[in-house]
């Protein structure tokens, strides 16, 4: 009789244990998320680590990456133009030459696998539209809940993100009404293949990609079954160079404080940027990088070239070109009489 008793508690306490395994299965299932993964630089250690970070959190994810690196594009497209066969390897071998212009990874790696991944030879904008009118379709019969673009290896913020693949991505996809995060992270954060043909897993990509994934479950658990973004806003997100994985996060805004910013060049090889990336002997006109020696003011203190130095910014961005009601009113009003006609 008393050990009758004493099974019964026990029974209790399992079915209560069953019921928590059972609900914790349920709220990751609701959680988990469909993910178009995308960027503007190709195959690289951080798309790699955040593909392993979003997985291992339960989220659903494909990759499509252009075939070569393609920063400052933009939101370049190459309309009606065959993609023929490869006359050259991918980045980081993604896929070598005679392969198809767009098409599944093909590089056989030990200890991962690409089953995920795909390829375009074309634009940032072209892979990430490839991800969401062949793969995602393909895939769940329908467009993701979610584009992520990036983590680039290099910090998108101020007035250059109108020259960003990374951050194109976002726009191209929130334009179709689909949540869209763009992500960077400095220039360390690119990843090496070693002798054998593996692509080493930069240290600060895998700390990026633990950060993308907790703003990710943050923004899932306040969004009530709703999409994560409201329509017409994109997020873009990005990391100081010396991140940590005790960073920390700050509301930023893409404010009028431009960090660095594209300047035209008439000689290359005297140009003291390109003379710090190891640029010689070039004595021809380019476009280079003129970086901001100037003081923010405290009016601009929030402004994302401030903050990413110090702090993970996160702002919200506009989608598209179109301006708010009081800007309309005002062109409504400045040009009454020509509409008038």
């Amino acid at each position: 009789m008393k050990a009758a008793q004493n099974y019964r508690p026990l029974k209790k306490l399992a079915v209560r244990l069953a019921l928590a395994a059972s609900l914790a299965a349920t709220s990751l299932t609701a959680s988990a998320l469909n993910i178009v993964l995308s960027n503007d630089d190709g195959l690289t250690s951080n798309i790699k680590a955040l593909y392993k970070a979003l997985k291992t959190a339960g989220h659903d994810v494909i990759v499509s990456t252009p075939c070569q690196g393609q920063s400052g594009m933009g939101a370049a497209i190459i309309f009606l133009e065959p993609l023929t066969p490869l006359t050259q390897a991918c980045l980081n071998n993604a896929a070598t030459a005679g392969d198809a212009g767009a098409g599944p990874v093909t590089k056989v790696e030990k200890g991962f696998n690409y089953s995920d991944f795909s390829y375009v030879n074309g634009t940032p904008i072209m892979a990430t539209a490839y991800g969401l009118d062949i793969l995602a379709p393909a895939r769940w019969g329908s467009a993701p809940d979610l584009v992520i673009s990036g983590p680039n290896q290099g910090q998108n913020v101020g007035s250059i993100v109108i020259s960003s693949g990374t951050v194109s991505n976002v726009q191209f996809a929130a334009n179709r009404g689909i949540s869209a995060i763009a992500i960077s992270a400095g220039e360390n954060t690119e990843g090496k293949e070693d002798r054998s043909g593996n692509h080493a897993d930069n240290r600060l990509s895998l700390i990026v990609a633990d950060h993308a994934v907790v703003l990710l479950s943050e923004l899932v658990k306040k969004s009530r079954d709703k999409p994560i973004l409201p329509a017409g806003l994109a997020l873009n997100v990005n990391f100081p160079d010396e991140v940590t994985s005790a960073s920390t996060w700050s509301f930023s805004r893409i404010g009028s404080y431009d960090a660095f910013g594209a300047v035209f060049t008439k000689d290359l090889s005297k140009d003291p940027v390109a003379q710090s990336y190891g640029i010689k002997g070039l004595a021809y006109p380019s476009i280079s990088l003129a970086f901001n020696t100037e003081k923010p003011t405290p009016e601009q203190r929030e402004d994302e070239s401030v903050v990413y130095k110090t702090r993970i910014a996160v702002s919200a961005m506009q989608v598209a070109y179109d301006h708010s009601p009081s800007g309309q009113q005002w062109l409504r009003n400045r040009l009454q009489g020509l509409f008038d006609q």
